[in-house]
């Protein structure tokens, strides 16, 4: 939500008030722009972790309308009526063995002090060359390796190529665009920002362009459609984010072929760079064609698959 002054938005451009035009249309789209970024781009393990968004599932029985407790009967083997219910620090003895010991060459080993556990731990082992399994305080962590990868390949190469800036790639023939005066004229005004994309554009005509270079990543685009819209987001917005998304596309194909791929076999230190890997990277949480990248089961979910403590 956001405040605004009732003085900058007319409400009476629809007769049934269905909708309302703001005055200053730019700033409130930068505002949501840049909220719904800064909100998906943190979707790391942290933030997951700290969100508690993986609580044991609630084992209480199910109550009816009148707010009597039905019964709960879950499926028993028979002849294995064992109370075994050990807390988690039963696990923690052999889970701090597995932990690697950093150890200067020469000095003795002191004694060891708890450490914090990553928020996807340490992993444990490689399922069917595709899966990752590793242990963290909660419980145990599935990783799709090929997706956290993709992922992780993908935001480096963002911000690798934005950093660096755009390259411009030149025409050998020059490229006419017929347009509107006012277009024509926006060009003008917005050559400089038009060459930070990569475009170099100039004015032939009253009513015409040349476009005399484009992105070098972007061999094989369509120049002139690209162009249009990218005047269009002007004149709409002020701003356009037309060549970003168009590298960004060509960058997450780039990422997909150059990730690690199902059946390749990684060591325990791989597989645990590639975790600290993701727990550094910026929307983890999610491939690039928004498949999750990993999962957890805690203890309590897994005590409850197989009922322990029943």
């Amino acid at each position: 939500f956001f405040s605004l002054d009732p003085h900058k938005v007319d409400v009476n451009v629809h007769p049934t008030k269905h909708e309302v035009r703001f005055r200053d249309s730019r700033s409130v789209h930068d505002f949501i722009f840049r909220g719904l970024h800064r909100l998906l781009a943190d979707t790391r393990p942290q933030a997951a972790a700290e969100s508690g968004q993986n609580e044991p599932v609630n084992l209480q029985p199910p109550v009816t309308s009148r707010g009597v407790e039905q019964p709960y009967s879950p499926p028993r083997q028979q002849g294995l009526d064992w109370r075994v219910a050990e807390r988690p620090t039963a696990y923690q003895a052999g889970f701090s063995a597995q932990q690697p010991i950093a150890a200067e060459p020469g000095v003795a080993a002191k004694e060891s002090q708890p450490q914090e556990v990553p928020p996807l731990g340490y992993a444990l082992a490689q399922l069917h060359g595709v899966y990752i399994l590793a242990q963290n305080q909660s419980g145990l962590i599935l990783v799709d390796m090929h997706a956290a990868h993709e992922r992780i390949t993908y935001e480096r190469l963002k911000q690798r190529y934005h950093g660096e800036g755009i390259s411009h790639q030149p025409l050998l023939v020059p490229i006419s665009v017929s347009v509107s005066a006012r277009e024509a004229d926006l060009a003008e005004d917005a050559s400089e920002l038009l060459q930070r994309m990569g475009f170099e554009v100039s004015r032939s005509g009253r009513e015409s362009l040349a476009i005399r270079s484009i992105p070098s990543l972007l061999q094989g685009a369509d120049p002139e459609k690209m162009l249009r819209d990218i005047l269009s987001d002007l004149i709409e917005h002020g701003s356009s984010q037309r060549v970003k998304e168009e590298v960004d596309q060509v960058l997450a194909t780039v990422a997909c072929h150059g990730s690690v791929r199902a059946n390749r076999r990684l060591e325990l230190d791989e597989m645990n760079a590639l975790l600290r890997d993701m727990e550094r990277t910026e929307r983890a949480d999610q491939c690039n064609h928004g498949r999750p990248t990993w999962t957890e089961l805690t203890i309590s979910e897994l005590d409850r698959l197989f009922l322990r403590g029943r």
